[in-house]
């Protein structure tokens, strides 16, 4: 007969699994610094819609990229965006 006796045996500790975090990174956009600030622009309405609530830059018709913010009935039309329309752009 043997004398050996044995030690119950534990199951390994497994570490709790977690899901992946998601971060959400904003980019800062080159908003176009400089003589356009003076001016109101052409964009479409639901851009400028999008823009006003979520704060995303918009495209103007004259390729400006800016967040609106200020009304744009205090300011003269860019030039740029009238010759553009007037070329028959559309945005």
């Amino acid at each position: 007969m043997s004398d050996t006796t044995t030690a119950p045996v534990e199951a390994p500790i497994e570490a709790p699994v977690q899901a992946p975090v998601i971060v959400e990174e904003r980019v800062p956009v080159d908003t176009d610094g400089g003589d356009h600030d003076r001016f109101a622009h052409y964009a479409r309405k639901e851009d400028v819609t999008r823009a006003y609530i979520t704060g995303e830059a918009i495209t103007a018709l004259c390729g400006k990229k800016w967040v609106p913010t200020r009304d744009p009935t205090r300011y003269p039309i860019c030039p740029t965006c009238v010759e553009r329309k007037n070329a028959g752009w559309t945005l």
